[in-house]
């Protein structure tokens, strides 16, 4: 029986990836290594973390623990990606091993026990566990686009004092069947 748990899954993700990508759209390749502090991390090093872990976690990630010995954290979060495009190759080939993987699996597979870091998950619940790591990090992505280009910033939701025209066009409409990305991926 399909639940959905997985095509919403997906979808959640996808959504989270555009909001990155439409932050990356606005900044130049010199902010992507901006840092507020020393001890903050530049969108240039998120990135570069969300692809350590996105490969580490869905390489072979059935049959091997997610937290993979050739991988190196500590230097995710050194040096510097020198452009947008170079950015951009990073962050998608974390995203495609991920989409790759969750492509290869069935609500079968949900109930499996994988492992990450020697400790046992169901699949849907690493699924999970991710679904909350990445927007944490995308959502520290989209902040300092926001603090980089101040009055600048595009939106990338409902602007500020727009929330009663924006929901006034919304429940002018019947209602619809479907997933809140939906409208943002282009799908409706």
């Amino acid at each position: 029986m399909n639940n959905g748990f997985l095509d919403s899954t997906k979808k959640q993700f996808e959504y989270y990836k555009l909001l990155g990508e439409k932050t990356f759209d606005q900044i130049s390749d010199i902010q992507i290594n901006w840092q507020y502090n020393a001890e903050s991390n530049s969108i240039a090093i998120i990135v570069k973390h969300l692809t350590g872990n996105m490969l580490s976690r869905w390489t072979d990630f059935l049959t091997t623990d997610g937290e993979k010995e050739w991988r190196n954290r500590e230097g995710e979060f050194e040096g510097e990606i020198e452009s947008k495009t170079q950015l951009l190759e990073v962050w998608n080939k974390g995203w495609n091993c991920l989409f790759y993987a969750l492509d290869s699996i069935s609500d079968e597979d949900l109930d499996k026990i994988i492992y990450i870091r020697n400790q046992g998950h169901t699949v849907m619940e690493a699924i999970n566990r991710q679904l909350a790591h990445y927007p944490y990090h995308v959502g520290q992505i989209v902040f300092i686009g926001k603090m980089l280009l101040d009055e600048n910033w595009q939106t990338l939701s409902i602007a500020r004092g727009k929330s009663s025209t924006y929901n006034a066009e919304k429940f002018s409409k019947e209602k619809q069947k479907g997933h809140f990305t939906d409208e943002y991926l282009g799908k409706k």
